[in-house]
């Protein structure tokens, strides 16, 4: 059984950072890919940034420049978010895939960028 934790969410101004950490525990292996996505109230989910177990990254044009994602697969991943702004608002999620396909979620931290 894969479990995925987020942590580092919270109340931030606009403009300011947060840094999210997603740790995997587990029958763990080299995930395929691990990546982070977020749900606003009202909305669907949607995908912030990934990184396969090569290491090339996508990021979500709305989050390019300003969010950079990174970790030691399969143990961590973590989003460093810069420069916020109120529609980054959301719940964000931890995700990971293994070689074989399966799809694994953590229950999500909420960041609220509010003044």
């Amino acid at each position: 059984q894969v479990r995925l934790v987020e942590s580092g969410g919270g109340l931030v101004q606009p403009g300011g950072s947060l840094r999210l950490s997603c740790a995997a525990s587990g029958s763990i292996f080299t995930f395929n890919a691990m990546g982070w996505y977020r749900q606003a109230p009202g909305k669907q989910r949607e995908l912030v940034a990934t990184i396969t177990s090569t290491g090339s990254s996508n990021y979500a044009d709305s989050t390019k420049g300003r969010f950079t994602i990174s970790g030691d697969n399969p143990k961590t991943l973590y989003l460093q978010m810069n420069s916020l702004l109120p529609e980054d608002t959301a719940v964000y999620y931890c995700h990971a895939r293994d070689r074989w396909g399966n799809n694994y979620w953590g229950q999500g931290t909420q960041v609220t960028v509010s003044s």
